[in-house]
């Protein structure tokens, strides 16, 4: 917090500070006469009325009485990772929209509209990396008609939590009564010591380039085979993996120096012997031969099995994600 020369707190920001990355202490209540304060660093995405909305990493929105506040200041961007490869956040946004192609896209101005007939979230919501070039209302208007043509909802994919992401569209978009429905993280690491990992069974690790019925089997979140083996082919070099008997499955994606891990799944039966690990570790190594040196994924953030899994390969957040849905 911003301490004076006489050891005082003081607020040092203002609503001319919306957009900025800020860190603010307020009096949470009042114990016994004394007060218990609550420190909040995040987006400063708003400053009316006397209240202001900040939206943390995680894309939670928390509001602020101005009356509340005995501290505040401007700090800077979070510090460059400390371990694993640098990547910024529009770089990782088109690695990653290049991984889950839709079968159809098209833009607006800086954003871009994608549509896969419903399979997956990824395929079928607004990448906007930068500005639609007309107003936002016109905009979302633009989306929700392009969309309801499809007869799918329509979804808008908005990043908090690292340098260039989209707070303020988050902010907007909750303000236009457009809610969050999934949230996941991205996240990223050396591709080495996946390939590295002692995984025996990684020998028997079986790699395709085309997904069989007893992948798709495993997969389970496929209603049309046709229409997922071809979204699932689509990338730069794609790799499926399969265990005998499907008891365990993924899939990646090599783009450049990046490779890219989706859809690691284990048989219930079969958890907790290190099967995912042994999948992972098999499409690393091939990863790796193709030139890949960084690793990337995306966990929905409640999945606590898969974070722990990743947090074991050394995989941290890089940013958070969030699907909004146009209201009803």
């Amino acid at each position: 917090m911003e301490i004076t020369a006489g050891g005082l707190l003081e607020v040092r920001i203002t609503p001319a500070d919306v957009g900025k990355r800020v860190s603010v202490r307020r009096v949470e209540a009042v114990v016994s006469g004394s007060p218990e304060f609550t420190d909040t660093v995040g987006v400063l995405t708003s400053w009316d009325q006397g209240v202001l909305l900040i939206t943390k990493k995680d894309g939670q929105s928390v509001r602020i009485s101005e009356s509340s506040l005995v501290a505040g200041k401007i700090v800077p961007p979070a510090p460059a990772r400390r371990r694993g490869p640098a990547a910024s956040f529009e770089e990782l946004s088109r690695v990653a929209a290049r991984a889950w192609q839709p079968l159809e896209s098209e833009r607006l101005g800086d954003w871009t509209l994608r549509a896969a007939a419903g399979f997956t979230r990824r395929a079928n919501s607004v990448l906007p990396l930068g500005d639609p070039g007309i107003p936002l209302d016109d905009a979302l208007a633009r989306v929700t008609s392009w969309y309801a043509r499809r007869s799918l909802p329509a979804y808008v994919q908005v990043a908090t939590g690292a340098a260039g992401t989209q707070e303020m569209l988050g902010a907007e978009l909750e303000r236009r009564g457009w809610a969050s429905e999934v949230s996941a993280e991205v996240r990223i690491g050396a591709l080495a010591p996946v390939g590295d990992v002692d995984a025996p069974t990684a020998e028997a690790v079986r790699l395709t380039r085309v997904p069989d019925e007893e992948w798709l089997g495993r997969y389970g979140k496929v209603s049309d085979p046709d229409l997922a083996r071809r979204m699932l082919v689509e990338g730069p070099s794609v790799w499926f993996a399969a265990l005998p008997g499907g008891r365990a499955i993924g899939r990646c994606v090599v783009d450049g120096r990046w490779a890219g891990f989706a859809a690691v799944t284990v048989d219930p039966a079969h958890r907790r012997e290190g099967l995912a690990t042994a999948v992972m570790a098999a499409l690393a190594r091939r990863a790796l031969e193709e030139g890949a040196s960084a690793a990337w994924l995306q966990v929905e953030t409640d999945n606590p099995g898969a974070l722990a899994l990743y947090d074991g390969l050394g995989f941290a957040r890089h940013h958070t994600y969030h699907h909004y849905r146009a209201a009803s």
